[in-house]
């Protein structure tokens, strides 16, 4: 396994999904690592939510039907990640 992905992969990642830089396979893929491992090696709370909110990214409901996330959704998503998990690790509704 590789080392864990920190705080800055995570914004990171979010934010080459939002310009366009990163596809949500690749978002997918990369965040599948850790969160298919037996043991992923995530000790940061944030980092774990983060890599939640990446894994399955690219999920439609059929094909050619629009993604479960919208881009505003991972733009919010963002935005909570940046405000440092405020009400971010207990909230269900995210």
């Amino acid at each position: 396994m590789t080392t864990a992905p920190t705080q800055a992969d995570i914004e990171a990642q979010f934010t080459g999904l939002l310009d366009g830089t990163i596809t949500r396979e690749d978002a997918n893929r990369w965040a599948a690592r850790w969160v298919n491992a037996d043991k992923p090696g995530v000790d940061d709370e944030l980092v774990w939510w983060g890599l939640m909110h990446l894994y399955g990214i690219d999920l439609r409901p059929g094909p050619g039907e629009p993604y479960l996330s919208s881009d505003e959704q991972i733009a919010e998503w963002l935005e909570e990640f940046r405000g440092n998990g405020k009400n971010l690790l207990f909230d269900d509704e995210s």
